[in-house]
């Protein structure tokens, strides 16, 4: 198990799921550091945030400082990581956050489940091909944005999932949305996607947030009046 604290907290991730470049940036602190700004600059208290793409917990934890524990849901996708997220917000005094397990690959869902390539370092966990299904495939709840959205209702929406955010961008977002910080992961898909994704939020009356963006980091929020 190998320990690191990074912005005063504290997290723990197993060795089996590091690599030396996961454990470098984790060690140097600079580990989802543009995210973790986004957050701090976007996010107000008792905002309801919901996650997807749980990580270690450390942008969970963030946004708990923040908002408070209460008002954050996390979804993680890989069941390796669960015992560790549950952990990490714990060990931090973040217990009172929600933590779903399940993929989110598109707006419905509805699938009993779904493969996912939890591979053997939990950051290049992602989405799997059912016919190409390998020895770190396992399946998963299959969780529609839409219900999500209209569960926890959240201002705040983040999300770093390995590309499957190519699915949730077909229609409208609902009016409660205030803000929306993803990571962009555009060797997974055409520029055609990255254009659906900022149609699909200026339809829903959310627009590019210069502020918080950085890289593949994009970020929106909703125009005023809106």
């Amino acid at each position: 198990m190998a320990d690191f604290e990074i912005d005063g907290l504290h997290f723990s991730v197993p060795d089996a799921l590091l690599n030396e470049r996961i454990r470098a940036k984790l060690a140097s602190g600079g580990y989802e550091a543009d995210e973790a700004n986004a957050a701090r600059m976007r996010l107000r208290e008792g905002q309801r945030v919901l996650e997807l793409g749980s990580g270690i917990g450390f942008i969970a934890s963030i946004c708990a400082r923040v908002t408070g524990a209460e008002n954050v849901t996390t979804v993680e996708a890989n069941p390796a990581m669960l015992e560790v997220i549950r952990a990490n917000l714990d060990r931090n005094g973040f217990g009172a956050a929600t933590l779903l397990h399940g993929a989110v690959g598109g707006l419905a869902g509805g699938q009993a489940s779904v493969p996912f390539d939890a591979g053997k370092a939990f950051w290049a966990a992602r989405l799997a091909n059912r016919e190409k299904a390998g020895a770190t495939t396992v399946t998963v709840p299959d969780l529609g944005l839409d219900a999500l959205l209209q569960t926890v209702r959240p201002q705040f929406v983040i999300m770093d999932i390995e590309g499957a955010e190519e699915h949730l961008f077909a229609a409208a977002w609902p009016a409660h949305v205030r803000s929306v910080m993803m990571e962009l992961h555009p060797g997974r898909y055409p520029d055609t996607v990255i254009k659906r994704i900022v149609d699909c939020m200026s339809a829903s009356g959310l627009t590019y947030d210069p502020g918080p963006s950085r890289g593949r980091i994009l970020c929106f929020r909703r125009v005023r009046g809106r």
